[in-house]
């Protein structure tokens, strides 16, 4: 009954065009992608407690106040962060409003949802690592789960863009490579959770203040940092193995240049890994390779979508009338 009256209320709006609903999908990735690069800067910065308590900035007030004890920029920095949030909340709510209004495909609207359910999710996760006093491992799940939300937001703009009424998905290249591509993605995976264990154990795993630093990880960073690499290798491999894989088959150009544009991403983000052991790990690089591993996973995420792909119905339908049309003829 609440979901109906939901649906009167936004058949008040005026229909999106599919233009706009791409559009709204797009931000939707970057915002879900600039949450963790501001909270990237919350770390560095060692503003983690500059709102101490959750979900008030200070006790009694939702806002800064003027206390000596929390400097300005680290209560800047922090509220900046948590504003960020209600812009992520916002652009959510816009494509479930967009894509119900529209009366996309049930698979869009879900999609759709999970995007303000998710956001939900990591404010409870965020305000777990505030009462916890910023714990390395809840940082790291905050961030893997920003990660998640990535992925998810950037198959959705892929489902929004596909026609409605759809046809069934078909495949656009061999179930090998499909799954091959798959198997990079969780290799990403493991290339990000591994990344979380480095910043844990680093200079950087989001201290209380810079005078008051947590309790780093317990394992040497070198062994990490060459575990993080490692694993990035890996995923770097199979990248190089599927675009050779691809030609082969002679896949759409669409799923090749999604590869080519990541294989690239990967290895910029490399050059900043490398750049950051050799120099100390400066803060700048830090909120970089953050974006960076944001790119990584809405680029694999794209590669994933392309291995798949609807036609309209309207196409799908005019496609098998001429062979059921010869059928009825030979029949005859």
């Amino acid at each position: 009954m609440l979901y109906r009256a939901f649906l009167r209320v936004v058949d008040l709006l005026p229909v999106p065009t599919l233009r706009v609903q791409k559009i709204v999908a797009f931000i939707v990735i970057l915002t879900q992608g600039g949450i963790a690069v501001t909270g990237a800067i919350v770390r560095v910065t060692a503003s983690g407690l500059g709102c101490p308590t959750w979900p008030q900035c200070f006790p009694g007030s939702f806002t800064p106040v003027g206390v000596s004890e929390v400097p300005v920029l680290h209560q800047a920095v922090e509220f900046g962060n948590r504003l960020l949030t209600f812009a992520v909340v916002l652009v959510a709510a816009l494509i479930v409003l967009a894509v119900t209004r529209a009366r996309r495909r049930r698979e869009v609207i879900l999609f759709a949802w999970l995007m303000p359910l998710g956001t939900v999710v990591q404010a409870v996760v965020g305000g777990f690592t505030v009462l916890t006093g910023l714990l390395w491992w809840t940082v790291a799940v905050h961030l893997v789960l920003s990660m998640i939300m990535v992925w998810l937001a950037t198959l959705l703009y892929f489902k929004v863009a596909d026609p409605d009424p759809a046809g069934p998905s078909v495949p656009t290249v061999p179930e090998p490579l499909r799954l091959l591509t798959g198997l990079s993605a969780i290799v990403l995976g493991g290339v990000l959770v591994a990344g979380t264990m480095v910043t844990g154990a680093g200079p950087h795993a989001g201290d209380k203040s810079i005078d008051e630093p947590v309790p780093r990880l317990g394992v040497e960073i070198v062994t990490l940092v060459h575990l993080h690499a490692q694993l990035l290798v890996g995923y770097l491999a199979l990248l190089v193995g599927l675009g050779f894989a691809l030609y082969a088959v002679k896949a759409p150009l669409t799923i090749k240049f999604r590869l080519k544009v990541l294989i690239g991403i990967v290895v910029a983000q490399a050059l900043v890994g490398v750049v950051q052991y050799f120099t100390d790990v400066p803060a700048v690089l830090v909120a970089i390779h953050v974006a960076g591993a944001g790119a990584c996973t809405a680029a694999t995420a794209a590669v994933w979508a392309a291995c798949r792909t609807r036609s309209s119905l309207d196409d799908a339908s005019a496609d098998k009338l001429p062979a059921a049309q010869t059928a009825a003829t030979t029949n005859g």
